[in-house]
């Protein structure tokens, strides 16, 4: 095994980065998939016009302020610098709308997955094509541009995702890995590319517009995992690396979406595999053999990175409005002069809502700080219920929140196991979610009833799974596939910390459950009635 001093100035690095929603992080690997550096940059999306947004600016200066915190990082370990990788993989949030002109203008402001805006169009699309059709998915966006009779629609030349857009900058081309793609457009899991029969579809359903463009001739061109996406371009390293010390040349891996990485870094690419990643938003991933025998809407049907099908349920709210509280505790104890510092706060806390009842005792919670469609929810308005019989304390407080975090969530997953007798036999988890331990896991584990194994390298998520996609790229051998690779070469030995169901937990969870379905209504009336 190379020193990190050594892998690093002989180029054989590989760096992995991802966009995720709070934060976007870079990680450095070796030759051994083990990370030796990292960086990070905070930024946050902002309501603007009725839309979750980031601007171009926003993107560029937080990558730019991420890899420059990312070389920090390696001249003060290893006093060296960056000059050539082995491979970089770009990898950020799926979904969501980025349209552009043929001169390369973005036409619209970046609509992001948090957008509930686009139900007409999701529905319509759902029944045209007999597929779900989620109001995240870049064509029920493009739809919904076009039922509202945007401006902009027919000067669209290219569709991409945050993804596939860093990615056509740091190289020039337009492509997408194709479980990115998958969130984009409905994926034939035979041919590996967009279903022809429902582009057909589509493009007839406009066909009375006159639109200068077919679909497929906006959308980016799909790979797999362990093709090659182009190199890194002079331009792109200067976008990269304001240093100038980046060379350029480097091989670039299909940009991918955070499900896929989440995939990879879970090892959870193989049939009836499954992970969640649970922070700001949530989402459970499972490998499956077979289609399902019926359309849910709280279902979205994906792929891995290399093709296979995926039934994905998805909550755009998790941790978010629970960070918020923790925040507020912060300011309660620095109000009476006590430094907080957050992660052991976070710690006092978490581990306090498992001395509460198994259901709560009563309390009832909304963590939901946008829309969650899978709720019916079309406007988030965090609330706290109690009943005057509920027993309100400290501990019971931060587990109805905890619960609340994975409630949507538990709803979509019940459908996938019960209604579609889809197997789980263990679930891999991964985010911040799971960054206190024992609290986060045996949570989950309650949510799904399932043994929810986190790993070593859990905390490590969605950019140590794209720099292995990267890595696979330039490191696997001749016809090894996905699986084996990450199986044999980089999860050999890995060890995993499993948890099975506490089940007086998983009884007070189905208690808990059941009455935040029947409380919805207040949670959907509140976005009614209490307006910005």
């Amino acid at each position: 095994m190379s020193l990190p001093k050594e892998v690093i100035d002989s180029g054989k690095a590989v760096l992995g980065i991802e966009f995720g929603s709070t934060r976007i992080k870079a990680v450095l690997i070796d030759e051994t998939h083990t990370p030796i550096a990292a960086g990070s940059h905070e930024w946050e999306n902002r309501l603007e016009n009725g839309f979750w947004t980031y601007s171009l600016d926003d993107i560029w200066d937080g990558l730019k302020s991420c890899y420059r915190s990312l070389a920090q990082d390696v001249r003060e370990k290893y006093d060296t610098k960056i000059r050539h990788l082995s491979a970089i993989g770009f990898s950020a949030m799926m979904h969501g709308y980025m349209a552009f002109d043929g001169e390369g203008q973005l036409l619209a402001p970046f609509r992001t997955w948090r957008n509930g805006t686009t139900g007409p169009a999701a529905e319509a699309l759902t029944k045209l094509f007999q597929y779900n059709i989620p109001q995240r998915w870049s064509i029920a966006h493009l739809y919904q541009a076009i039922l509202n009779e945007e401006e902009h629609v027919p000067e669209i030349k290219f569709l991409t995702t945050l993804a596939g857009y860093i990615h056509w900058k740091m190289t020039g081309r337009k492509i997408l890995g194709v479980g990115d793609a998958s969130g984009m457009f409905p994926i034939d899991i035979a041919t590996k590319t967009y279903d022809s029969n429902m582009v057909e579809k589509f493009d007839a359903l406009i066909a009375e517009k006159n639109y200068p463009w077919k679909l497929e001739e906006i959308l980016p061109e799909i790979l797999l995992a362990g093709e090659e996406g182009g190199l890194l371009t002079q331009e792109g390293a200067k976008l990269l690396d304001e240093s100038g010390e980046l060379e350029a040349g480097i091989p670039v891996c299909p940009p991918e979406g955070d499900a896929g990485t989440g995939m990879a870094a879970t090892n959870s690419v193989a049939v009836s595999t499954g992970n969640v990643s649970a922070g700001t938003s949530a989402f459970v991933m499972v490998v499956l053999k077979d289609q399902l025998k019926k359309i849910h809407p709280e279902i979205d049907l994906v792929t891995t990175p290399d093709g296979s099908l995926v039934g994905m349920v998805h909550t755009n709210n998790c941790t978010s409005d629970l960070n918020a509280w923790v925040e507020l505790f912060k300011e309660f104890a620095e109000s009476f002069g006590i430094e907080a510092d957050k992660n052991r706060l976070y710690e006092v806390l978490y581990k306090k809502a498992l001395e509460g009842e198994s259901d709560c005792g009563g309390m009832l919670s909304y963590g939901f700080l946008s829309g969650e469609n899978i709720m019916q929810v079309s406007e988030g308005r965090p609330m706290v219920v109690r009943t005057p019989e509920s027993r309100f304390t400290l501990a019971n407080f931060m587990r109805s929140h905890l619960y609340a975090a994975l409630g949507a969530l538990k709803v979509g997953m019940d459908i996938l196991t019960q209604e579609e007798q889809v197997p789980v036999e263990q679930i891999f988890g991964h985010g911040g979610f799971f960054k206190t331990p024992v609290v986060g896991q045996r949570i989950m584990a309650a949510a799904m009833n399932t043994p929810v194994a986190v790993m070593e390298t859990a905390g490590e998520g969605g950019p140590w799974g794209i720099a292995l996609l990267a890595s696979y790229m330039v490191r696997k051998k001749e016809g090894e596939l996905l699986g084996d690779y990450l199986s044999n070469q980089v999860f050999a030995g890995s060890q995993a910390v499993r948890m099975e169901p506490v089940q007086d937990d998983v009884r007070g969870f189905e208690q808990f459950i059941r009455k935040f379905k029947e409380g919805i209504l207040a949670e959907q009336k509140a976005g009614e009635c209490v307006l910005p």
